[in-house]
């Protein structure tokens, strides 16, 4: 298969600059070809010679398979052949995956990293070759040699879990507002998993709307764990949240005997190990009979299936069909020789440079609003939402 980079006239470093010098706004991806961008006076090569390589980092959990799935189908609708790998949160796999994508000849890269600091001989072999990186969701940090990424708006993400936190303990009202409310309550705080560069701003978002609480009070962290490295989450593991959760009621709470009022947790999965936990140790079974409050991320059908259920408070709602339809939409900007659209030029440093992106926003679900914003839009069914499976 003919390789695009023949098509694209800019090496890495001048499509870095000129999607560095792309508009901060727009309604999508797609960008122009103005002389002196990247591809800006290059044919585009027709979809069905174009191979895309798309690397993901697990089938684990729903949500990434959603993912590769959403991508693959929106990138074959666009004609192009698609080379799907899934590497099982096994970061030797993943760099042996993009290996063989670019041995193979993949013209566009979009890859969602196990740890974002793990690939850069890999995207700079890709690099190499002419082939575009789009980083996918995660950032891939520690090198030059990636050129575009799609995501979600990750701080906010955070700031939104733990307003939702402080709207389940009562210390803001459904507007958003600071109550009369004093408290104290206790609360413990999870975070994602370290080599996941989306952990750190998930929870620099949360903290920041959290600080003012723990410094006033009215929010105590009974453990004292409010560093990241003490909170964190390998690989983002339910088992492993369970098992911390579970030390946390033993050596802090009596066992389960003290009261605990809330949990952060940035992922769905998280958040069921440590729901798992609390009920095993007799809080609960439900928010009505004194579960803390939890919040979540993803959206996953058992959490929403629990939040129906009364048992976990709320979820992030991030809606993958977006943010797949948005790396399908830069992938064929770089197709045609064209700069993809950032609306973001400043935020996504990767320790080398800052890498042009485009945001998505998020929903925070909560029980009154699943049927508005998972069932009415088809993001999941009611037959699923009952039986909490996809």
């Amino acid at each position: 298969m003919k390789r695009l980079a023949s098509k694209f006239v800019a090496t890495a470093a001048t499509a870095t600059l000129a999607l560095g010098l792309a508009a901060c706004s727009g309604s999508g991806a797609g960008g122009g070809t103005d002389e002196g961008t990247a591809g800006g006076d290059a044919e585009s090569t027709a979809p069905e010679d174009i191979t895309v390589g798309v690397a993901m980092p697990t089938e684990t959990s729903e949500r990434w398979i959603a993912d590769g799935d959403a991508v693959k189908s929106g990138l074959e609708e666009a004609g192009f052949s698609v080379d799907l790998q899934f590497a099982n949160d096994d970061i030797p796999t993943q760099q042996q995956q993009i290996e063989q994508m670019v041995t193979r000849g993949a013209d566009i890269l979009i890859v969602a990293s196990i740890d974002g600091t793990a690939l850069a001989p890999q995207l700079q072999a890709a690099s190499e070759q002419g082939i575009p990186v789009i980083a996918y969701d995660r950032l891939i940090n520690d090198t030059e040699f990636v050129d575009f990424y799609v995501t979600f708006d990750n701080f906010q993400v955070g700031v939104e879990q733990a307003t939702s936190l402080l709207k389940g303990l009562g210390l803001k009202d459904a507007d958003g507002n600071d109550t009369d409310e004093a408290g104290p309550f206790n609360v413990e705080l999870f975070a994602g998993s370290l080599d996941d560069n989306n952990a750190h701003f998930f929870w620099n978002g949360a903290m920041e709307t959290l600080k003012p609480f723990i410094d006033s009070g009215k929010i105590a962290v009974k453990s004292g764990q409010t560093d990241i490295e003490q909170a964190a989450t390998l690989r983002w593991s339910q088992e492993a949240a369970q098992t911390r959760m579970e030390n946390l009621l033993t050596s802090t709470y009596g066992g389960g005997s003290e009261q605990l009022d809330g949990v952060l947790s940035p992922f769905d999965g998280i958040s069921r190990g440590v729901i798992t936990a609390l009920q095993n140790a007799g809080f609960g079974p439900s928010l009505a009979d004194g579960l803390p409050v939890v919040t979540g991320q993803d959206a996953e059908i058992a959490s929403v299936k629990l939040i129906n259920d009364g048992v976990q408070f709320s979820t992030i709602f991030k809606d993958t069909r977006k943010l797949a339809a948005q790396a399908v939409t830069a992938a064929k900007a770089f197709a045609a020789g064209e700069t993809p659209e950032a609306n973001d030029t400043e935020t996504y440093d990767n320790g080398v440079k800052v890498v042009p992106s485009y945001l998505l926003d998020v929903d925070v679900v909560v029980k009154d609003n699943i049927q508005e914003l998972l069932i009415d839009s088809g993001y999941w069914t009611q037959d699923q939402l009952d039986r909490g499976q996809a």
